[in-house]
């Protein structure tokens, strides 16, 4: 059944009107790709516009040869006229600007491939986190799948605005995908292979990324921050986390190898040298816990020695609930002071 247009046309304005509200609300928000910081990511939102503005021309196109074919009185040349109204409506139309839209995406290309001009950053997506090696070497020697050397952090990569940096990507278990919205497209980490992206941070600020890729049952909560900051302060900053912690003796490091946690985890200028789990040689000074779902607190990494299951379900790492409450807030004070 046919509407008449006095019943169509409202209808239609409503729902114009329900899409206008929807893509408003989508274009904020941490996770949007359309309030781009990157250079891919400004290319990929103008891809997005254009892309919609021809597909709403084609469909107001439609739309009014329907209209017309409703109204419309048939005469004695109607089924020329049917004709010639599939010919340029059915196919010339939406056949031009298709290849118009084709055209101008494939033209963007090639200032998105432009070789990286900045630091190298070695990213291990891991269940269910991010392994993060600064100034890594592109040469041989794989340590995890990944560029041997650079400057070990987790779950918090620093870059460089307006630099051009490449990001070297891998896994040792599953496929998992890297994904800073607000910078750039998303790149699959996948095991035994080391796949690039270049990504180019256009302003400075703190931008929320993900995994992509669906890796396990704690997936969801395999979160990532960046921080773009001037080209200064990320020398800096990487500087500052390749010194040893801050803090190597006392009760606090006594403890932390005492209770077995230097098997999985590193705190370099002690002798805690495990690779299982994140480096925690600076782990007071990031502002996240457990891949970006906690806010970094004293009173969280307590929480989270305790039992990091109840907090990040999936997580590989056991729970020390049976220590004593006292050794648990000594610990934590500890790994809070190693900014």
């Amino acid at each position: 059944m046919i509407l008449p247009p006095k019943v169509l046309l409202p209808r239609l304005r409503v729902v114009a009107a329900l899409l206008v509200s929807a893509m408003a609300a989508a274009c904020s928000g941490e996770y949007s790709t359309l309030d781009p910081a990157g250079l891919e990511a400004d290319r990929v939102a103008i891809l997005f516009w254009v892309m919609l503005a021809g597909a709403v021309a084609i469909w107001i196109f439609v739309i009014v040869l329907c209209r017309s074919v409703v109204v419309r009185v048939p005469g004695e040349n109607a089924e020329r006229q049917a004709r010639r109204l599939i010919l340029w409506g059915g196919a010339v139309f939406p056949g031009v600007v298709v290849t118009v839209l084709v055209v101008f995406g494939v033209g963007m290309m090639p200032d998105l491939r432009r070789p990286a001009d900045g630091p190298t950053i070695a990213v291990s997506g891991e269940r269910f986190w991010w392994r993060i090696a600064y100034d890594v070497e592109g040469g041989p020697g794989v340590v995890r799948n990944l560029p041997a050397g650079g400057v070990s952090s987790a779950n918090e990569i620093w870059l460089p605005v307006g630099r051009r940096t490449e990001i070297l990507l891998s896994s040792p278990d599953v496929i998992h995908s890297f994904w800073i919205p607000a910078i750039a497209g998303k790149m699959d980490a996948i095991p035994g292979r080391v796949t690039r992206l270049v990504v180019e941070p256009t302003r400075t600020g703190v931008f929320a990324g993900a995994c992509a890729e669906y890796c396990g049952d704690t997936h969801a909560q395999m979160r990532l921050r960046a921080v773009v900051v001037p080209e200064e302060e990320y020398a800096a900053h990487v500087a500052a986390q390749a010194e040893p912690a801050a803090v190597t003796e006392g009760k606090g490091p006594e403890l932390f190898l005492r209770s077995g946690c230097g098997a999985c985890h590193t705190v370099r200028g002690t002798p805690a040298d495990g690779r299982v789990g994140p480096d925690l040689t600076h782990v007071g000074g990031r502002s996240t816990l457990a891949a970006a779902i906690l806010p970094m607190s004293v009173e969280t990494l307590a929480d989270f020695i305790r039992s990091p299951a109840h907090l990040k379900p999936g997580v590989e790492m056991p729970a020390f609930g049976m220590l004593p409450e006292e050794e648990i807030e000594i610990i934590a004070e500890w790994l809070g002071s190693l900014e």
